[in-house]
């Protein structure tokens, strides 16, 4: 799932696809590339981010979405929400899945929303609001996983009763949502435990800060003064070439991550870079393929 942000202020590539000529060109690129589907959003939902009305964000992400499915009437979309008014209308628009990063929580229309236009159903988990996830009480390494088990739990039997279908349903634990650094981390190595809910998951680890903050904490990495930034190469990346240097020093350990998060049963990988996305999934998938009791 390659990330399309169309806000100014997401926390890695705010107002880099703004302008829509730009969006859409990185929304074909992310395609050509190899994303089996888009995620569009036009509200950031970093760490103290300011909400926008649900107008604003239609006005970033509509003609966005209709102008990737007039060039490629066969993409499939997503829309990052949780305004059930903006759901409705890139649905309407073409748009297949609802991605709410609330887990139909913070708009109570949501879920009989997305029952009537019997759309794709990401419920993802947060802990709390944006403005205040750097003031929340911090969560001991034993409790991360029960809390979001359960949360998760809670949304998905909402979801049903509201006349979701079972099998539209994918979860999120919601890496970064309200776990604060290495509160993540217990998060993904018991992410196999997310199985016993039942439903598909979607990873969301692309350039989350918990994972470069423990690759710059080792000067081994970072002792390279040709480097300009952490484990860039000296040389300036090659056209063509799978990784960029600007962002070489968030890419890689999302890659890393990534691998850990379809060997523990990763269905959907939700990123920024699909290239490198897809690396990593060829060669999880085969050790997956060999371990398995008929390989």
């Amino acid at each position: 799932m390659g990330i399309l942000n169309l806000t100014p202020d997401s926390f890695s590539d705010g107002g880099r696809f703004l302008a829509p000529g730009a969006a859409l060109a990185h929304a074909l690129h992310m395609l050509d590339q190899g994303a089996d589907l888009l995620d569009l959003g036009g509200e950031s939902t970093r760490p103290s981010s300011v909400p926008i009305t649900p107008e604003q964000e239609q006005a970033r992400v509509l003609p966005v979405l209709r102008a990737i499915l007039a060039a490629r009437p066969e993409a499939i979309l997503s829309i990052d929400t949780y305004h059930a008014a903006t759901a409705r209308l890139a649905v309407e628009a073409g748009a297949e899945i609802v991605n709410d990063v609330s887990g139909h929580l913070w708009d109570p229309a949501m879920s009989a929303a997305c029952a009537a236009l019997g759309c794709g159903n990401v419920l993802m988990h947060t802990r709390g609001r944006p403005h205040q996830w750097r003031t929340q009480p911090p969560l001991a390494p034993h409790q991360v996983v029960p809390l979001v088990l359960s949360d998760l739990h809670a949304r998905t039997r909402a979801a049903l009763a509201a006349g979701i279908a079972r099998d539209s349903i994918v979860l999120d634990p919601g890496f970064g949502f309200g776990k604060i650094l290495d509160e993540n981390y217990p998060l993904l190595a018991r992410l196999d435990q997310f199985h016993t809910l039942g439903f598909p998951l979607l990873a969301g680890l692309s350039r989350k800060s918990f994972l470069t903050r423990t690759v710059a904490a080792d000067s081994r990495l970072t002792a390279n003064p040709g480097a300009t930034q952490l484990g860039a190469p000296a040389e300036p990346a090659r056209s063509g070439e799978l990784l960029d240097s600007e962002l070489w020093d968030r890419t890689l350990p999302t890659t890393v991550a990534n691998t850990a998060a379809i060997l523990a049963g990763a269905h959907i990988l939700r990123v920024h870079d699909v290239a490198p996305a897809l690396a990593a999934a060829l060669i999880a998938d085969r050790l997956l393929a060999a371990a398995s009791p008929s390989a």
